[in-house]
């Protein structure tokens, strides 16, 4: 069942869990954090539907969020997809302070929260914090732009097996909670599309499937069958933002 909030507060210290949090040096952090706050979300819930206000940013910690586009007739199409190498709802909403897309919640986890105006404020007087959210914005506009190149010139199976990459280099263990619905609604295409792409990658000795999720089994072997976009929008985000950057 989907739920609408923004997140509940929670006591649990994390915020340097956030690479782009832990990118700041002591000065510009001990300014940042007492706006900040740690918040539980959890996997379906909605920050954000489109047009609405966005009144707060998120600082994902061991979760992603997705922004994804809703047509008319109820399908989706991800626009942009963030965990803990930065933040969402910060640099998309800079002028009108809109979502343009829908905001959910992709795993269970938590995040730190600021107010917008707060984190305005913040950019506005120190300039090291304005210069790392500078440097994210143009790494996720690079992510959005090859985003939709490869929807366009790859096929379902290289793009498959990138979101699987992506999802888990955000996480911790092995496995990461997707169903065959939750990838054909991210991907754009029909779930028998998906449910025909995984049991080839489960076949070749890549992924292996189960009742909690994909456990990836072979993440090189991954890799290597993922479409160039994955590498590359490593590599970019290396060059932008080397000290958030690290590999699993």
């Amino acid at each position: 069942m989907t739920t609408y909030a923004h997140g509940s507060p929670v006591r649990t210290a994390g915020h340097r869990s956030n690479r782009l949090l832990a990118a700041l040096d002591a000065e510009d952090f001990a300014y940042l954090e007492p706006s900040l706050e740690v918040v539980t979300l959890h996997q379906g819930q909605i920050l954000c539907e489109t047009d609405a206000p966005l009144t707060h940013a998120y600082f994902p910690h061991d979760t992603t969020i997705s922004v994804a586009a809703v047509m008319e007739d109820g399908h989706m199409a991800e626009m942009l997809i963030c965990g803990r190498e930065g933040v969402v709802g910060l640099v998309e909403a800079v002028v009108l302070r809109e979502a343009f897309g829908r905001y959910v919640v992709l795993m269970n986890g938590t995040a730190s929260r600021i107010d917008f105006d707060d984190m305005q404020e913040a950019m506005r007087v120190r300039p090291r914090i304005r210069h790392l959210v500078r440097c994210f914005a143009q790494a996720i506009f690079s992510r959005v732009l090859q985003s939709v190149a490869c929807n366009a010139v790859h096929g379902v199976d290289a793009r498959c097996c990138r979101w699987i990459l992506s999802s888990y280099h955000r996480s911790e263990g092995d496995t990461v909670p997707l169903t065959h619905e939750f990838l054909a609604e991210r991907l754009g295409v029909q779930r028998s599309t998906v449910s025909i792409a995984m049991g080839r990658l489960q076949s070749a000795g890549l992924v292996r499937q189960g009742r909690g999720g994909i456990t990836v089994v072979d993440p090189q072997g991954l890799q290597d069958a993922a479409c160039e976009c994955f590498t590359r929008l490593q590599n970019t985000f290396q060059r932008l933002l080397p000290k958030t950057f690290t590999k699993r």
